[in-house]
């Protein structure tokens, strides 16, 4: 079994495995969001989840560029993103010129951050459409059949894993839990600028900075977001990651 197997087949039961006392959404969400770029001839990744009431949210993304482009599609109202979500469909387009003709604003964005190419896949389960994968290229054109296929598995198992978690209870936790996930997406994001300011870091590195702290400590990332913001918790001590012990579980 190659390398590149070998990763496939742990990001597909890191994926799975949801049913997890301590099941932490946004990490689960960043996991599928920097396997798709380890995996897929993709350069950055995106996704947006949808809340109780079809709105869409910026949840987890590969990169800072990503993230940007993701909030620059909801409040242009334009992109592929968008349109699958909407669709329940993959979207994509061959080349710029049919991207700057559905999508013209988002396209110069895209470009702007030094991309040439979007495309985004649904997160579904039959009918039911939660969210959606944006998958960004340098390089002009689609993936290959193969790598859109194998992006489609990793979205519909990621799908699967959070509708089956939240249907432990009743209907009414998938709005709940959503909404938490969300409001602790907004406070990750206020952590990651203070952490990024304090420690003279790039935003990228402030995040992975607290995901490996809080994967150490074996704490949650909002949590370890909130006591960076209220002075709990300082740079020093999130630059210090102590080595894990032999033998002890690591969240994936």
């Amino acid at each position: 079994m190659t390398s590149r197997e070998q990763l496939l087949a742990r990001t597909f039961l890191s994926l799975a495995d949801t049913l997890v006392a301590d099941f932490d959404v946004i990490d689960f969400l960043h996991t599928l969001a920097t396997r798709s770029v380890e995996l897929l001839d993709a350069d950055a990744a995106g996704i947006m989840l949808a809340d109780a009431h079809g709105c869409l949210h910026v949840m987890a993304s590969s990169a800072e560029e990503a993230r940007l482009l993701e909030l620059y599609e909801l409040q242009n109202d334009e992109g592929p993103c968008l349109d699958c979500y909407r669709s329940g469909r993959p979207a994509a387009r061959d080349d710029l010129p049919a991207m700057r003709s559905a999508w013209p604003a988002f396209t110069e964005q895209l470009q702007g951050l030094g991309f040439h190419s979007a495309q985004a896949l649904p997160m579904r389960l039959r009918d039911d459409t939660i969210g959606a994968l944006n998958l960004f290229r340098l390089e002009p054109g689609r993936l290959t059949d193969a790598d859109l296929g194998i992006g489609q598995a990793m979205a519909d198992v990621a799908t699967v894993g959070l509708i089956q978690e939240r249907a432990i209870a009743a209907s009414e936790r998938l709005a709940i839990q959503l909404q938490t996930a969300l409001s602790s997406r907004v406070q990750l994001e206020q952590a990651k600028g203070v952490l990024a300011q304090r420690a003279g870091l790039a935003m990228d590195q402030a995040f992975q900075l607290m995901r490996a702290y809080a994967r150490s400590n074996n704490r949650r990332l909002s949590d370890v977001a909130a006591e960076i913001i209220d002075g709990t918790l300082d740079d020093c001590q999130v630059r210090k990651v102590p080595n894990r012990r032999p033998g002890t579980p690591r969240r994936i």
